[in-house]
């Protein structure tokens, strides 16, 4: 296909990934690897995938994006055509789909309604180009790595701010579509400290206009053309574009230029929605720590009396023991409570992915909270959590066989080989399934076939051999022994209460962790979607530690509940109802589809809700582990804590 053919070699990309020292080295800071240019020396602008932003009001109509070249846009391209630029495996995941442009750019040279090329627009093409427009996409340039962007005022903090990218067109007030074919590009520059001559880009702006030129264009001409250009849908339309360039000097330095990008669009709702997380969570773990440590504590000091009475061997044993079993029924169950739970294979692999997930987003956090994965360097998150969650594959394999061993599980050669391929391999299906959309839709957001083989090859030559090593040293490790002697004989479950029942309870307990990230899932999906910058990595930091405890606590909770009713099918149950969280993910993005986005095709209402199911998906096993792993620590020191003839 023809989106392939733009794309970097899977040799390339394989060798750039496994050039480990290089790629950690790219990870810079904002303001360590600045350019500089001297006077007249050649700037390069370049051109990025066309991406939908939304309408005027904040309406999503297209997840699609488009090839800057695609032959219905007709922009001008240099001689030879648009050539890709290097990118990373992240920014390739992500959609970006880079090249260089036919605009000329000198420092500190200014042009003046400079032609570049005239094409002519058919019906079908017009009628594309102005569908694209009504649906709000967006031209994305790169000026010294910088977004070309517009400066708009948030009315709600009163503060200005560069939105990167810029309107491809408008529709008018009077239902008229008009096609900007004009730019004037504003750069700000600053001369470097101490080195006359030396000056550095910190700033891209570009003003879109629409202007129809009717005679020979001049230095003048732009300022004379009113009328707009429109698109006809029933004939051929010629459009001539022309650009600008101004040169101006700021004092903003080079390590704080993206600062005027990073803009949060409503602090206090953060701030409040993290406030309100933190009450609630240490509301929950004092409650949590309260009733159980009261209760328990209660509980083993009878249980541990009881005992001392039995080997004493004094009258009065029965009355007190059926006293303790009226009174509290979790230790009636020490003999089942650590029975090998129903299909322990799949446990094992979900929780062994579970923990390769959970240490891949805690690094990936940590890195982005340290500023390692700047936004200048384009696609270095994707590029990082592939990579991470690639070498953890033996943290991955490691987890699955020690928790498949100490679940009694047989098919260990089963265990080893579904660890690195099941959820992976699920993942992997679906994503290529819906990037079949995508080559169908000839969008650039495919992902080109060698990229794919490149993924897999990665997959299968580093992931699975560090998983299958981690199985291997967790199967020659001895055994994680109960605390507790498991009856041969499995004791009768009695009828448990509404909210004890498998879905009023998974719906409770998934409840609590969402409402901890709900508000940050907001922000993150709205970068997503709307092609905004996200960098408020220190909030996801926080709510990331919050949506773990709180997950923690209301599964031990719900463990606690179900052993005092004599119910000791625990294993499945605290992972299902910790994983719902990913069903309320799931549930929140439907929501998010009906009342942000207006998806005009069937194939950009595949994909978002395919993506959003994925996303979902991942988080049901991350937090599933999260509740499994807490509630296994929790019975194991209950039930070591009490003496058991």
């Amino acid at each position: 296909m023809q989106l392939q053919s733009h794309a970097p070699s899977g040799a390339t990309l394989l060798i750039s990934l496994l050039a480990l020292p290089q790629l950690t080295s790219a990870f810079y800071l904002p303001g360590v690897a600045p350019t500089s240019y001297k006077q007249d020396d050649a700037v390069p602008l370049y051109v990025n995938a066309i991406r939908p932003v939304g309408d005027a009001d904040s309406v999503l109509h297209s997840v699609l994006s488009w090839d800057y070249y695609h032959p219905t846009f007709q922009f001008c391209a240099p001689e030879g055509g648009g050539q890709p630029v290097g990118e990373s495996l992240g920014s390739i995941l992500f959609g970006d789909r880079i090249k260089t442009s036919a605009f000329e750019l000198k420092m500190k040279h200014n042009e003046t309604c400079k032609k570049q090329c005239e094409v002519t627009y058919g019906k079908n093409a017009a009628q594309f180009v102005n569908q694209q427009i009504q649906e709000g996409v967006s031209l994305n340039w790169l000026v010294d790595g910088l977004p070309a962007g517009q400066k708009t005022i948030d009315v709600l903090s009163d503060t200005e701010f560069t939105n990167p990218g810029f309107l491809l067109g408008e529709q008018l007030d009077d239902g008229r579509i008009k096609f900007n074919n004009h730019y004037d590009i504003v750069i700000e520059y600053h001369e470097v400290n101490g080195n006359n001559g030396q000056y550095r880009v910190v700033g891209v702006i570009v003003q879109p206009e629409s202007r129809k030129y009717t005679g020979e264009i001049g230095p003048d001409t732009c300022n004379t053309a009113p009328d707009i250009v429109e698109l006809s849908e029933t004939g051929d339309t010629k459009v001539r574009f022309t650009y600008s360039v101004y040169w101006i000097e700021s004092t903003t330095a080079w390590a704080t230029r993206w600062d005027k990008y990073l803009h949060v669009y409503d602090p206090k709702i953060q701030w409040f929605s993290l406030i309100n997380s933190s009450v609630i969570v240490i509301f929950l773990v004092l409650t949590v720590m309260s009733v159980l440590v009261r209760a328990l504590k209660k509980d083993i000091a009878r249980y541990n009396r009881l005992d001392q009475i039995n080997l004493d061997d004094l009258s009065g044993t029965s009355v007190l023991e059926d006293g303790v079993q009226e009174d509290s029924g979790w230790k009636l169950v020490h003999g089942d409570v650590f029975r090998n739970p129903s299909h322990p294979l799949l446990l094992s692999v979900f929780l062994g992915n579970g923990t390769q997930l959970f240490v891949m987003a805690g690094f990936t956090i940590a890195f982005a909270l340290l500023g390692f994965l700047s936004p200048s360097n384009r696609g270095s998150l994707g590029t990082i959590m592939v990579l991470l969650y690639t070498v953890l594959g033996f943290v991955g394999g490691y987890t699955s066989a020690r928790m498949y061993k100490s679940l009694h599980g047989e098919k260990w050669k089963l265990n080893i080989i579904l660890t690195p391929l099941l959820v992976p391999g699920i993942v992997f299906a679906v994503f290529f399934l819906l990037d079949l959309f995508l080559w169908a839709e000839e969008s650039s957001g495919a992902v080109p076939f060698t990229t794919m083989l490149v993924l897999i090859f990665i997959w299968f030559l580093i992931s699975v051999p560090l998983s299958f090593a981690g199985s291997w040293l967790a199967f020659r490790a001895p055994a994680i022994e109960p605390p507790v002697r498991t009856n041969q004989i499995p004791r009768q479950i009695p009828p448990v209460t509404t909210y004890l029942k498998p879905i009023p309870s998974m719906l409770l307990v998934g409840l609590l962790p969402f409402g901890a990230i709900f508000v940050e899932l907001y922000f993150i999906m709205t970068s997503i979607w709307f092609s905004r910058i996200y960098y408020m990595f220190g909030f996801l930091f926080l709510c990331y530690g919050l949506m773990i405890i709180t997950c923690a606590a209301v599964t031990v909770l719900l463990v606690y509940f179900l052993l005092c009713a004599e119910n000791y099918n625990w294993q499945w149950r605290a992972f299902l109802a910790a994983g719902t969280s990913g069903g309320y993910i799931f549930l929140n993005a439907l929501i998010y589809w009906v009342t942000k986005l207006s998806l005009s095709g069937f194939a950009g209402s595949v994909l978002y809700i395919g993506y959003s199911a994925l996303i979902s998906f991942l988080f049901f096993i991350l937090t599933g582990t999260i509740g499994y792993f807490a509630s296994w620590l929790f019975v194991r020191k209950i039930y070591s804590s009490i003496k058991i003839d």
